[in-house]
Formats: structure tokens, sequence, C-alpha cells
């Protein structure tokens, strides 16, 4: 196997990021997250024979290069408003993702990766979920707000996430089990437990061995 990926599904304030971004660090590849959404909302607002010129040159040329020219956000965004749907940038969103998984190893957090990639031998799809209890107390920490504040970012950014995936999913359910490889409780496996779980998960799956001579 060239190369792998591993997609990342996770609860806000789970870690989920911080997973990913640890895992791939470990394996000397790249996390993707925000990096996909910024060059997709570029790609969606060009016109079409512009598209279909840098549409070519994917078949020669992945999209590391543009995507690295794009700052890395390591802190999970609340999403406070309400979901609206975009197909074209979705559209674009899945391309750029399915690109990247015949061009290169890396992690790629939310996007609904797990689904478009659905069924590729080289992928290891994640699902990470946590207790409100564990979940509020990271994001109190993180942001400096009360429990209340804490509370409403996590329901309101679970339920954007939610409604993201049952949109471009045609009504999958974003916390089912059975869209997964595997589904970790960051609060009892701990960042660095839940990553040990992936490393295991991709030797037995897609024969990568441990990173770092494990």
């Amino acid at each position: 196997m060239d190369n792998f990926i591993v997609t990342i599904a996770r609860g806000y304030g789970t870690g989920g990021k911080e997973i990913g971004s640890k895992l791939a660090e470990a394996y000397g590849i790249q996390c993707y997250e925000r990096r996909i959404l910024s060059l997709a909302s570029q790609l969606s607002g060009i016109e079409e024979d512009e598209f279909k010129k840098i549409d070519e040159k994917i078949r020669e040329k992945s999209w590391k290069d543009m995507l690295s020219k794009l700052p890395i956000v390591n802190t999970s965004e609340a999403k406070l408003h309400k979901f609206v749907s975009d197909d074209l940038l979705f559209e674009y969103q899945a391309k750029i993702i399915r690109t990247l998984s015949k061009t290169e190893s890396c992690v790629i957090v939310g996007k609904c990766a797990d689904y478009v990639l659905k069924g590729m031998p080289n992928v290891v799809s994640v699902y990470i979920e946590a207790p409100r209890e564990y979940t509020r107390e990271r994001i109190m920490e993180k942001h400096k707000v009360p429990k209340e504040i804490a509370d409403d970012m996590i329901t309101k950014t679970d339920k954007y996430r939610a409604d993201y995936y049952a949109q471009y999913t045609h009504g999958n359910y974003w916390t089912n089990p059975v869209n997964y490889d595997i589904t970790l409780n960051s609060s009892t496996l701990g960042i660095d437990g839940c990553i040990a779980m992936i490393e295991h998960c991709l030797k037995e799956k897609v024969k990568i061995p441990y990173p770092n001579g494990k």
C-alpha cells in the first residue's frame, strides 16, 4: 500500500483535532481540516473553464502544494449558527479529499471524509466521542467560558455537524458507529490512548507499521 488515510469525525470538545494532529505528527504526514474548506471555497468561486484547467493538472500533481500555502489552525472552531447547505462547495471539498487519498498519506478531520472515501482499502475511519462532563470541562478551559456558554457551544456545534453529515450523506446519521472502522471514547482512553488505538487499527487493516519503531 503506497499511502494511507485516517478520517476523524468527532464530537465538539472531545479532542478529535488534537488527536488527528498528533497522529499525523507521529507518522510524519499532514493533518487537514479547515485548509480543505479554505481551498474549496477559493475554487468554488472561479469560472468553470478555469476549474477544468486545474482539474486536468490534478492528474499530474496533488493538491499538496496548494494546501501547504494555507495557514494551519490547531484549534477547533465552534459552529454557533445553523447549518446552511452549499452543494457546490461540498463537491469541491469531496474532490480534494478523493485526490488526497490517491496521492499522499494524511489525516483528514471532519468534512464527511469517511463517507467520501467509503469502501477504500487504504482508509481507516474513526469517530471520537465523550460524555458531556468531559467535553464541557475541555471547552471551559480552552475558551475560558462558563459552564452555560460551554454547553451552548457544544450543543450548537454538534447539531451543526449532525445536520452537515446528514445533508451530504443522504440522511445518514453522524454518530452511527457502523459508519466507522473504530469508535473511541476520549474521556476513558485519553488523547494518547486514542492515538494508540488508531495506530493499532492502521496496522491491522492497512498493514501500516507502528510509527517511530513502536
